[in-house]
């Protein structure tokens, strides 16, 4: 949240923790073309293999799920020694229960790499 707030995104937390999506991104750019995101977040730590593991599912009813468009807009992944951001839209991760991402300045090229800091995906489009 202090990220996107930080690029002048507005955010706002839902009040039941019930939902799929940790918050709201606004997109105020231009002011005139306001739009709300279902933002869900994870972060990972863990390197094996020469990558950044992410389990982008879950819990609904005790049972683990992929994210559906339905419930969030972006997966936004924070890889934490890295302080990188990768800002997946919802249908480049569907099918996906297992992200895989480079670390920084790696060298592996990677078809998720384009993702990285990709917060314009965020802003409305003109």
């Amino acid at each position: 949240m202090h990220k996107a707030a930080s690029l002048g995104f507005g955010v706002s937390k839902p009040y039941s923790a019930r939902e799929a999506f940790d918050f709201i991104l606004i997109s105020r750019d231009p002011p005139s073309e306001e739009k709300l995101w279902r933002v869900q977040v994870k972060s990972t730590a863990r390197l094996s293999k020469g990558v950044y593991h992410v389990a982008a599912v879950h819990c609904v009813g005790g049972q683990t799920r992929r994210y559906l468009p339905s419930e969030i807009d972006f997966l936004v992944v924070h890889i934490i020694p890295d302080d990188s951001y990768f800002v997946f839209p919802v249908h480049a991760i569907t099918g996906r229960p297992n992200i895989y991402l480079p670390p920084k300045n790696s060298g592996r090229a990677r078809a998720l790499e384009g993702y990285r800091e990709a917060w314009h995906l965020l802003r409305p489009r003109p």
